[in-house]
Protein backbone atom coordinates (compact mmCIF):
# COMPACT_ATOMS: atom_id res chain seq x y z
CA UNK A 1 0.00 0.00 0.00
CA UNK A 2 1.40 3.19 -1.36
CA UNK A 3 0.89 6.50 0.52
CA UNK A 4 -0.98 8.92 -1.41
CA UNK A 5 1.38 12.22 -2.83
CA UNK A 6 4.82 9.80 -2.72
CA UNK A 7 6.82 8.13 -5.29
CA UNK A 8 7.15 5.20 -3.67
CA UNK A 9 9.33 6.38 -0.54
CA UNK A 10 6.17 5.65 1.63
CA UNK A 11 5.02 2.13 1.92
CA UNK A 12 3.16 -0.02 3.85
CA UNK A 13 3.82 -4.33 3.43
CA UNK A 14 1.17 -6.46 4.52
CA UNK A 15 2.99 -9.43 5.58
CA UNK A 16 0.38 -12.71 6.06
CA UNK A 17 1.08 -15.35 8.48
CA UNK A 18 3.58 -13.25 10.78
CA UNK A 19 4.06 -11.60 14.13
CA UNK A 20 6.23 -10.01 16.47
CA UNK A 21 9.22 -12.60 15.68
CA UNK A 22 9.89 -11.08 11.91
CA UNK A 23 8.37 -7.69 12.39
CA UNK A 24 10.68 -6.88 15.24
CA UNK A 25 13.74 -8.39 13.71
CA UNK A 26 12.86 -6.79 10.44
CA UNK A 27 12.30 -3.56 12.05
CA UNK A 28 15.47 -3.45 13.44
CA UNK A 29 17.61 -4.51 10.33
CA UNK A 30 15.95 -2.05 8.39
CA UNK A 31 16.29 1.28 10.57
CA UNK A 32 20.08 0.00 10.41
CA UNK A 33 19.99 1.84 7.21
CA UNK A 34 20.70 5.84 7.24
CA UNK A 35 18.34 6.57 4.16
CA UNK A 36 15.36 5.43 6.37
CA UNK A 37 13.44 8.25 7.76
CA UNK A 38 10.75 5.97 9.45
CA UNK A 39 9.95 1.84 9.84
CA UNK A 40 7.48 0.53 12.43
CA UNK A 41 5.21 -2.02 12.10
CA UNK A 42 1.72 -3.27 13.87
CA UNK A 43 -0.44 -6.48 14.50
CA UNK A 44 -3.96 -5.47 13.33
CA UNK A 45 -5.38 -7.96 15.78
CA UNK A 46 -4.53 -10.44 17.91
CA UNK A 47 -6.39 -12.98 16.44
CA UNK A 48 -4.93 -12.17 12.78
CA UNK A 49 -1.67 -13.10 11.89
CA UNK A 50 -0.85 -10.42 9.91
CA UNK A 51 1.43 -7.43 10.59
CA UNK A 52 1.03 -3.75 8.70
CA UNK A 53 5.13 -3.00 8.04
CA UNK A 54 5.53 0.40 7.16
CA UNK A 55 8.57 1.94 5.73
CA UNK A 56 9.77 6.07 4.90
CA UNK A 57 12.95 6.76 3.07
CA UNK A 58 14.31 10.01 2.38
CA UNK A 59 14.69 11.40 -0.53
CA UNK A 60 14.13 9.59 -3.80
CA UNK A 61 15.05 6.07 -2.62
CA UNK A 62 11.84 3.57 -2.99
CA UNK A 63 10.56 1.69 0.21
CA UNK A 64 11.13 -1.32 -1.42
CA UNK A 65 14.98 -1.20 -1.81
CA UNK A 66 15.50 -1.18 2.39
CA UNK A 67 12.91 -4.04 2.70
CA UNK A 68 14.26 -5.84 0.32
CA UNK A 69 17.67 -5.10 2.42
CA UNK A 70 16.24 -6.06 5.25
CA UNK A 71 14.93 -9.35 4.30
CA UNK A 72 18.55 -10.45 2.86
CA UNK A 73 20.92 -9.31 6.04
CA UNK A 74 18.08 -11.03 8.48
CA UNK A 75 18.89 -14.20 5.70
CA UNK A 76 21.98 -13.43 6.39
CA UNK A 77 22.41 -13.79 9.99
CA UNK A 78 19.99 -16.26 10.71
CA UNK A 79 22.16 -18.43 8.49
CA UNK A 80 25.30 -17.27 10.41
CA UNK A 81 23.50 -18.65 13.92
CA UNK A 82 22.16 -21.85 12.32
CA UNK A 83 26.28 -22.24 10.95
CA UNK A 84 27.96 -21.03 14.32
CA UNK A 85 25.43 -23.87 16.31
CA UNK A 86 26.06 -26.62 13.54
CA UNK A 87 29.29 -26.31 14.04
CA UNK A 88 29.41 -26.68 18.11
CA UNK A 89 27.17 -29.60 17.67
CA UNK A 90 29.28 -32.96 18.00
CA UNK A 91 29.57 -34.62 14.65
CA UNK A 92 27.36 -37.79 16.42
CA UNK A 93 24.55 -35.20 17.88
CA UNK A 94 24.70 -33.42 13.97
CA UNK A 95 23.89 -37.03 12.51
CA UNK A 96 21.10 -37.44 14.66
CA UNK A 97 19.31 -34.33 13.42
Amino acid sequence: VQADGTDGNCVTFVLHDEDHTLGNSLRYMVMKNPDVEFCGYCITHPSESKINFRIQTRGGLPAVEPFRKGLNDLMGVCQHVLNTFEVRLLPEELSGL
